[in-house]
């Protein structure tokens, strides 16, 4: 039986060549079109379309100190300096141009008085200090920035590993550095400034930095960090990825730290959530204040002429329980840099308790949750404390 289409008709043989013809006409024309649009006029730009499904390569370039985005590729291995600066009530507050710096190590130094290692890449501060002399365990904490140990002589130990360590060591010298004769800073007033610096690393061929920095956040993770915590808080709808011990987290906004029983020296943090940083202030509740110098006041300035008061305000805190006692001529402050302790890491206005380890000298310090996982850092400045077993931490 025949298969019947009604109304259909049958093509000429001919015609039907010539619409093949012309539908190959059509796609032709279309194709050389196209190809005129893409093809760039002499002056112009190329024009480059990623395949499908390909992932952007990320070229910004991060600081391995601070973990903020850098302009400019050489300034990752630009030379690093961790300058001695005291805390003192005898001259040494308001400090100058510590706000420049990327990671602040603070404990002890003596009689219950504590003191900064403060690391600083790229500074353009026109007044960096005072500086004071140095200690073994804040040498320790130095090494794994590969930096200039920027002091005023030391504990003899101290002194004897700089000497005997092979470190780039830059101690009291008036040609990079020099003595305010303004304010009432007594004998904290010798400073120094980032030319003074650059002119010492370039004088000495010491031009780079191998910086072993901790783990951090990309800006933009660090921010979604935030605002998944905060949302977290509000509504309380799902449970945290395995090992997240900080979704949940309820925000922190007040810390105390207590290094013994002088008060003087103990900490307070806020949480400032528009700019979402911790503003600090002594245990008093008077704030840090320190001087932040301008390069247009570069030369041998007094922070009290040439500087405006701001108030400290990293980015991220740690308190580092750590085991401490006195040194052998009962005076000085002997803690253990190496080892584990417990840790509290205090950002995006949440609180993340774990651990701290430190394995060797030369090794950086890395900080776990309490699940083990090594724990990300915000960008920018970071404060670190290291608070004796008999002291605390409360918030």
């Amino acid at each position: 039986m025949d298969l019947v289409v009604e109304n259909s008709k049958k093509w000429p043989k001919n015609s039907l060549i010539f619409l093949i013809l012309g539908i190959f006409s059509i796609v032709g024309g279309a194709i050389c079109v196209l190809i005129g649009i893409l093809t760039p006029k002499p002056g112009q730009p190329e024009l480059n379309f990623p395949e499908v499904g390909a992932t952007k390569t990320d070229d910004k370039i991060y600081s391995n100190l601070t973990g903020l985005e850098l302009a400019d590729a050489n300034l990752v291995t630009a030379p690093t300096y961790c300058i001695q600066t005291p805390n003192g009530t005898d001259g040494a507050r308001p400090q100058a141009g510590l706000d420049q710096a990327g990671v602040i190590f603070e404990a002890i130094a003596e009689a219950g008085i504590t003191r900064f290692a403060a690391i600083y890449q790229n500074p353009t501060a026109a007044v960096i200090g005072p500086i004071r002399s140095l200690r073994l365990y804040y040498l320790q904490w130095d090494t794994p920035f590969d930096c200039t140990i920027v002091h005023a002589g030391g504990a003899d130990d101290a002194l004897a590993a700089v000497r005997n360590g092979g470190y780039k060591d830059l101690t009291e010298n008036y040609t990079y550095m020099y003595r305010s004769k303004t304010g009432n800073r007594l004998w904290n007033n010798l400073f120094t400034n980032a030319t003074k610096l650059a002119e010492f690393t370039t004088d000495k061929g010491y031009t780079t930095s191998n910086v072993k920095g901790f783990a951090r956040f990309t800006p933009e993770n660090a921010e979604k960090n935030r605002i998944d915590n905060t949302a977290a808080e509000k509504l309380v709808i799902t449970e945290p990825a395995k090992g997240d011990t900080s979704a949940l987290a309820p925000i922190t906004t007040e810390i105390s730290f207590r290094f013994g029983n002088v008060p003087t020296y103990n900490v307070k943090y806020s949480y400032d959530v528009a700019t979402n940083s911790y503003r600090r202030s002594y245990g008093n509740g008077n704030p840090h204040n320190i001087y932040s110098c301008p390069s247009e006041a570069l030369g041998n300035a007094s922070p009290e002429n040439s500087c405006t008061l701001t108030q400290m305000s990293p980015k991220v805190v740690i308190a580092m329980i750590v085991n401490e006692r006195k040194a052998s001529d009962n005076y000085h402050e002997d803690i253990t840099t190496l080892g584990t302790g417990t840790a509290y890491v205090f950002q995006n206005g949440i609180a993340i308790k774990g651990t701290w380890t430190k394995n060797t000298v030369a090794d950086q310090i890395i900080f776990k949750d309490e699940s083990g996982n090594e724990i990300s850092l915000v960008p920018g400045q970071t404060f670190i404390s290291a608070i004796p077993t008999y002291g605390s931490v409360d918030y």
